[in-house]
């Protein structure tokens, strides 16, 4: 089959390789109807994930059709509509008990495919851990509707779970890439009084604009001065931080009101400094790490019951032959793209 593979820092190829197989009594094989292309897969290319495994196909984000399941998998069957979650859970030790499944402590827990095992910009997969991997799709749902539900969709529901926004709340957040907008959806649905998003690139504001107009958006260098404008309390009660540059974690903080939440959604291609001199007195409480992606069926519920819709996100579709020229036109963010749909078939 092929597979987008890993080869070197700054080097994918794709190449032919065999269809994965069960390894253990837990897992199940996907064929990949549907995945995409996230960000952090351009930081494995790019280097800057030092625990990912040359070698291995790249992908975490995808939804497909279950083909194959070891004996101890009871919740999903051959033939079952599927999203793939992006974390690796065993649903058993005390972090998976306690909802923190991206500290999991089996030797694959956390993000592990298309990271330190194989991923999904492939024909197939193998899911470890399946009774916690798999969600099965509603009957009225789409693939492409539930493609993003994995992972950045789970990243913005998480974020805005964590960001304890209560109902009148203003709320910043900074960031109009694909996981800011579906972290925008999930902000959404927890009834806030006003929502500012942040976002240097015009076209993406104008994206903003006009499929949310209850939101107000704001360029970087304006965006101090609007939300003190625009809260009570001389700043944002929570602030989400999904763009990853030391400027907006800069912003996200300088934003803040204080005792406000700021959630450190975004991955950073290397250390941020906390400047405490400067932010001494504010009182902020910093939530930070990767998502604990164990809400997929609650997300999913919320897409079958129209509250949550992340298809305008997926502006472009490749065949997977053609992964080459996805990558080169979401890296480089060409045509106005904000996510890529890739057909699993090679065919």
């Amino acid at each position: 089959m092929l597979a987008y593979t890993y080869v070197e820092p700054g080097k994918f190829e794709l190449l032919e390789k065999p269809r994965p197989v069960l390894q253990d009594s837990r897992d199940a094989i996907v064929r990949v109807s549907l995945s995409s292309i996230c960000t952090s897969d351009l930081h494995i290319k790019h280097g800057s994930v030092p625990r990912a495994v040359s070698g291995i196909t790249v992908g975490h984000e995808m939804v497909g059709i279950v083909e194959e399941v070891g004996a101890d998998v009871s919740t999903v069957c051959p033939g079952d509509r599927v999203t793939v979650n992006v974390e690796t859970f065993c649903g058993k030790c005390f972090f998976c008990q306690n909802g923190w499944v991206n500290n999991c402590t089996d030797p694959h827990g956390g993000w592990a495919l298309g990271c330190r095992i194989d991923g999904g910009q492939a024909e197939c997969v193998r899911v470890p851990y399946a009774d916690q991997g798999l969600d099965r799709i509603p009957d009225t749902v789409s693939d492409l509707q539930s493609l993003l539900v994995g992972d950045v969709l789970a990243t913005g529901y998480w974020g805005a779970q964590i960001a304890q926004i209560q109902p009148g709340d203003t709320v910043l957040i900074i960031g109009a890439g694909p996981t800011g907008l579906c972290t925008l959806q999930c902000v959404l649905l927890q009834n806030p009084g006003k929502v500012i998003l942040c976002e240097k690139d015009p076209d993406r504001r104008q994206f903003v604009a006009e499929q949310y107009p209850q939101v107000e958006t704001v360029a970087p260098e304006q965006v101090v001065e609007k939300v003190k404008a625009w809260s009570c309390h001389g700043g944002a009660d929570a602030v989400l931080e999904v763009a990853g540059t030391p400027e907006s974690f800069r912003l996200a903080w300088e934003c803040a009101r204080p005792n406000a939440v700021v959630v450190v959604v975004a991955l950073y291609d290397g250390p941020q400094t906390l400047p405490l001199p400067d932010m001494y007195g504010k009182n902020l409480i910093f939530k930070t790490g990767g998502v604990d992606g164990c809400h997929c069926k609650e997300i999913l519920e919320l897409i079958a019951a129209g509250k949550i819709d992340t298809t305008s996100l997926i502006t472009h579709t490749y065949p997977l032959r053609e992964i080459e020229t996805a990558y080169e036109l979401f890296e480089n963010r060409r045509d106005g793209v904000i996510k890529v749909a890739i057909c699993g078939q090679s065919e």
